[in-house]
């Protein structure tokens, strides 16, 4: 079974409204890297939205490019009832998110990542998420949509690495431990 990997940008209050964070050269080039990594990246709409900033812009500065790369070159499947793939390298998810993702990973193949909110909940709650990155940038937001808010009960999560980025900014990788 391919694994799925979770992984976003939170402040340290938890906010993870990726227009109140603060990027870096080094934590934008880790997550390059992770997308280049992955077979394919699941995105819901509102993030799918968000992401589609990179598949035109331009006059970027030089340490965004790679990201842009990696971003425009990955398979990306779309979880929406509102919206169709209109190219960029998408494909629909139809029906339930939870089984369509499911489904997925049984296909043989590396691994899967997921970004957003809504829908890693969901797929948290169904025990589909095989590892988490958090990348906690040392920021108080204040405000915003907070990561998890709304888990039908305790995850509990075992850390399996840390990166840490001249910014002060790190990624921490965790893997479930258990279910209370």
């Amino acid at each position: 079974m391919r694994p799925l990997r979770y992984s976003i940008n939170v402040s340290l209050d938890g906010c993870v409204d990726h227009t109140a964070g603060v990027q870096d050269e080094q934590s934008h080039n880790h997550a390059a890297r992770t997308i280049a990594r992955a077979d394919a990246i699941i995105l819901g709409r509102t993030t799918y939205e968000l992401m589609e900033f990179w598949r035109t812009a331009e006059d970027l500065p030089p340490w965004m490019k790679p990201f842009q790369e990696s971003i425009n070159a990955v398979k990306k499947y779309l979880v929406s009832s509102t919206r169709e793939p209109d190219g960029w390298n998408t494909e629909a998810l139809t029906g339930d998110p939870v089984e369509a993702i499911r489904t997925l990973k049984e296909r043989p193949g590396g691994g899967l990542y997921v970004g957003g909110v809504a829908l890693p909940l969901a797929l948290a709650d169904a025990g589909l998420i095989d590892e988490y990155e958090f990348v906690r940038y040392p920021t108080l937001v204040g405000h915003g949509p907070r990561l998890f808010d709304g888990l039908d009960g305790p995850l509990n999560l075992q850390l399996v690495g840390i990166t840490e980025f001249p910014s002060g900014a790190r990624a921490e990788r965790y893997i479930p431990a258990s279910r209370s």
